[in-house]
């Protein structure tokens, strides 16, 4: 049952989160000839699974590396230690700079750089932001899961549902941004469990869905019967909102 829970919790995270994804991919290729459009898009959520396994494959077998390569206070650190505990102060970065986006930040400032002249310029564009998208995913499925097969198939089950779905779940997290605030705080959460692995402080994987399935339930409940006449607050997103009606276009 708990590797149900891992499974479904972590999918629903890897789609929340790789709406930014999306939205550049669809973005890019907009700017495409219009008979290359829809292959660009695809190819580049296909690129965006395959980056994804192959830094799953690569950051599993480091993981296995159990020789300590120094002490610190007499603690013995390993090369698994230093990749959770700098996993771990990544995804603190990375979602603490986010909600400030998020709240007081530029819209649009990614859009303003995005410049494309060719097909291979935009696949080229594409791989390298794949990159930079895969990177917080990897650590939040190392830092949730122990399973290999478990973050795989969350992977390919999220990239598969935002191939198909890509419209509706980018219009349902626009009108309810504290989804993606949450998933955020979530990545914090992560975090700091990847920095107690880290430092051999274990904090049990079923407090943090417990956790994470509690926040969201009361998060639903909230959006279902407390509905505010002025709307969802408006957050500074990355993409200007010219740019995000793309998504539209998806296949």
């Amino acid at each position: 049952m708990e590797q149900i829970t891992a499974l479904l919790t972590l999918i629903l995270l890897e789609v929340i989160l790789g709406i930014d994804n999306i939205i550049f991919i669809s973005i890019v290729t907009s700017r495409l000839p219009m008979h290359q459009q829809k292959k660009g898009r695809i190819i580049g959520l296909l690129m965006a699974m395959l980056m994804r396994l192959l830094l799953l494959t690569i950051i599993s077998y480091i993981l296995k590396l159990q020789g300590n390569l120094f002490q610190v206070f007499s603690m013995d650190i390993s090369g698994k230690d230093l990749i959770l505990i700098a996993g771990g102060l990544f995804l603190l970065y990375k979602s603490s700079k986010e909600i400030h986006h998020k709240m007081e930040g530029e819209s649009g400032d990614t859009s303003q750089k995005i410049k494309v002249t060719t097909f291979g310029s935009a696949i080229g564009q594409i791989l390298i932001l794949d990159l930079v998208f895969s990177i917080d995913s990897i650590i939040t499925a190392v830092g949730m899961v122990d399973e290999l097969w478990i973050m795989y198939t969350a992977v390919i089950v999220s990239v598969g549902i935002m191939l198909i779905a890509a419209e509706p779940i980018s219009n349902f997290v626009n009108k309810h941004p504290s989804f993606k605030i949450l998933a955020l705080s979530f990545l914090l959460l992560i975090g700091v469990s990847l920095i107690g692995e880290g430092l051999e402080f274990h904090i049990p994987k079923g407090y943090i869905y417990f956790s994470m399935a509690f926040a969201m339930l009361v998060n639903f409940f909230q959006m279902r019967t407390g509905k505010s006449k002025e709307g969802p607050v408006q957050t500074h997103e990355h993409y200007l909102s010219k740019d995000v009606e793309t998504t539209k276009d998806m296949p």
